[in-house]
């Protein structure tokens, strides 16, 4: 275990721009279990999501010139790195591909956790906001955060007209914002 050092975002940004090897140990240990939880909401495989838990703390460390800390926080940055290369990776030829290979009960499995739209994260500490949203606001950021569905794919999903989904979801970030400030 490493020594619990407490680093300031700016502080840690630059260590991390400079390549300080213990600023992306500090990083990992204190971000690993946040990101791991947004990857595995979205891909719902443990194995899959550990790799790009993996995949995804190298393209931050790589990536972290592009980070700009006036458009948001590291936080926000990483989270949104994770979500992104989860859902591209549901997206991908490799995973549609092992998809189809899977057994008969596996796809009945897929389809009923799928259709669910059960918060389970508690893990990274968004349960308590996101209970007190509608019903009707939960299940679209489910659907378009944690599973990675467009507009367009939530209103067929949901049988709801397109306008209505972008106004839920307008809502429901706003109410989220909200929220998180108080």
């Amino acid at each position: 275990m490493r020594t619990a050092v407490k680093m300031e975002e700016d502080e840690l940004v630059k260590g991390l721009k400079a390549k300080s090897i213990s600023a992306f140990e500090y990083l990992y240990d204190q971000y690993k279990n946040a990101i791991y939880g947004v990857i595995y909401k979205v891909v719902n495989d443990e194995e899959i999501a550990n790799d790009l838990l993996q995949e995804i703390f190298m393209k931050i460390w790589k990536n972290i010139q592009s980070y700009d800390s006036k458009k948001g926080r590291l936080y926000t940055w990483m989270l949104n790195v994770a979500r992104n290369r989860s859902i591209d990776f549901l997206r991908s030829k490799e995973f549609n591909k092992s998809r189809q290979t899977n057994s008969m009960d596996d796809s009945v499995y897929a389809v009923e956790s799928s259709n669910s739209t059960t918060m389970q994260v508690d893990h990274i500490g968004l349960e308590k906001f996101l209970d007190e949203l509608k019903p009707e606001y939960r299940a679209i950021i489910d659907l378009a955060y944690f599973k990675g569905h467009t507009q367009e794919e939530i209103a067929e999903i949901l049988e709801i007209p397109l306008g209505t989904v972008k106004t839920r979801s307008r809502a429901a970030i706003q109410k989220l914002r909200k929220m998180m400030k108080d």
